[in-house]
């Protein structure tokens, strides 16, 4: 809540000292804002450095306080200044970091405004051109519902009587009408930016269009059938790779009948080369299962070879045994576990073993991007010995803790996947950990903060395909709107042979070229107007 504001005073009746102490006054509160302000963006800046992949449920609450905080405290800042006289608001505003340029590359519309003056007011002389002072002001446009009426004309032969007519165009889901665009629209909403369809509804109800939750969900659906050979073809390119990473998450899942909700998984498995300095697409594909099983991920990697990046679920030990994939384990979670224990209880032990995996990260930095062979070497040259240390340290240590104690359990934890930790050197593919799976079941997480459950089974299978499409987007640098849009408005008749061509990074050129042929003018260049005095 913003706090009340007492009335300025009458400066008029203010003598001149009177009047400096209250600017002064003034000037040192807003000061004082600003540096509370500073530091709780660095407070914010440091807690979410210190997340390594999915952080711990406290953590991510202790940054939305603060982020809230900080918005609460930019807002009253803002109030403030605007309640100061004329002078003092425009020196506090002059007085803070210069305002960053409007981005280059949107269309710019110019407004002129001439004066109202065709004349001299002071000798009716005529008026010349001496100059213009420009200002720019960003602004947004709502969403803009049209109706694509689509007319077929018959035509007949005068000699024959026949009738010919153009074939009715293809729609994403038969007969429905919902158009591409606004069936991309609402998957990106709903999977991309976490809007719950009924919320959704509510939102087209307010610009004139009434769509019930169960026509969305009924387009939800319909698209997703679209969607799987297309995902399938994403999941034969990610199961190609040499390495993988992998992770799930709890996704509860309202069961029939009762009313009550169950918990189904979605796993998520992510090719991304590009830190090794490999070019190929990256991807990720989502699978969900009514539970979390070990056989479903033994059938997801059935035809996988290479090594798997992930943690130390119980269930992808048969997959080990097989010797066809090899286990690396994964450095955040080691960290984590230190990093709650340093949070919870200030420890030493816990404080200098997140300083030594500190250490290691500060290599992975270095080589970012990197062929395997440079990554190979380096680490083989640097963080192969901090780890011979770290380990000499943690056996030195575990002996000197108590065995229930959760530092103990921590380090055991380190020491009994230890040659799974140390794959990373000797492969450059291999990444420190698993942060590539986690980071793409953050969509999930947010998601499942707003909605809170899938409808059923089928509907969390839904919500994977739609996950892997928006979600490979993403990593390919494609804004996820526009290819489904493009996606959906060819798909239907887009021979199933050829549904590669589909995929995101296949469209990418053309995204590029269709987003400036349809735009009205080139980004950047003006449109003139000018207004009616």
């Amino acid at each position: 809540m913003v706090a009340s504001r007492a009335p300025l005073p009458d400066l008029d009746a203010l003598d001149p000292q009177e009047l400096k102490a209250l600017i002064v006054s003034q000037h040192e509160l807003i000061v004082s804002r600003d540096g509370e302000i500073e530091h709780l963006k660095l407070l914010i800046a440091k807690l979410q450095r210190m997340r390594f992949g999915r952080s711990s449920e406290k953590l991510d609450r202790q940054i939305e306080q603060l982020e809230l905080r900080l918005e609460a405290l930019q807002q009253n800042d803002a109030e403030k200044v605007a309640a100061l006289p004329e002078p003092l608001a425009s020196a506090e505003r002059r007085a803070r970091p210069a305002r960053r340029p409007l981005p280059a590359h949107l269309p710019r519309e110019v407004r002129t405004y001439p004066p109202k003056q065709e004349a001299c007011p002071d000798c009716g002389g005529k008026l010349k051109h001496l100059g213009e002072d420009v200002s720019e002001m960003l602004e947004i446009e709502s969403i803009r519902f049209k109706v694509i009426r689509q007319v077929r004309p018959k035509m007949a032969c005068a000699g024959c009587d026949r009738i010919v007519q153009a074939e009715a165009p293809s729609r994403p889901i038969a007969r429905g009408v919902a158009g591409p665009g606004l069936l991309a629209h609402v998957l990106v909403s709903k999977f991309g930016d976490h809007l719950p369809l009924y919320r959704q509804s509510e939102i087209y109800a307010r610009q004139g269009v009434e769509l019930d939750r169960s026509t969305l969900v009924d387009w939800v659906g319909g698209t997703s059938q679209l969607f799987e050979p297309l995902v399938e073809a994403l999941r034969r390119h990610v199961m190609a790779a040499q390495k993988l990473h992998a992770d799930d998450t709890p996704v509860p899942v309202l069961a029939p009948g009762n009313g009550k909700t169950k918990t189904g998984r979605l796993w998520t498995y992510v090719r991304d080369d590009r830190p090794a300095g490999d070019q190929t697409p990256p991807a990720v594909w989502f699978a969900y299962t009514p539970d979390r099983k070990g056989e479903h991920p033994q059938a997801h990697l059935s035809k996988f070879e290479g090594t798997l990046q992930a943690d130390a679920y119980a269930g992808f030990e048969q997959i080990y045994e097989t010797g066809r994939i090899q286990e690396a384990a994964c450095w955040a979670h080691v960290r984590r576990k230190f990093y709650d224990i340093q949070v919870a209880h200030k420890s030493p032990v816990a404080a200098e073993a997140l300083e030594r995996i500190g250490t290691l990260y500060t290599v992975e930095s270095d080589i970012n991007g990197r062929s395997p062979e440079e990554r190979r070497e380096i680490r083989n040259t640097r963080s192969r010995p901090l780890l011979g240390s770290l380990k000499q340290w943690l056996e030195e240590t575990l002996v000197k803790l108590s065995k229930k104690s959760d530092t103990a359990m921590a380090v055991r934890y380190a020491l009994g996947r230890w040659e799974a930790l140390m794959r990373y050197c000797d492969d450059g593919h291999l990444e420190i950990d698993n942060n590539a799976a986690e980071r793409a079941l953050r969509a999930v997480a947010l998601g499942r903060k707003n909605y809170l459950f899938a409808g059923s089974d089928r509907g969390g299978e839904s919500a994977a395909s739609i996950y892997s499409l928006i979600g490979t987007a993403k990593l390919n640098g494609i804004d996820p709107e526009s290819y489904l849009r493009n996606v959906l408005s060819r798909i239907a008749e887009h021979p199933i042979n050829r549904i590669e061509e589909l995929l995101p990074w296949n469209l990418a050129e053309e995204l590029r070229t269709a987003a400036q042929a349809h735009s009205p003018r080139q980004p950047g260049l003006p449109m003139t107007l000018t207004p009616t005095m």
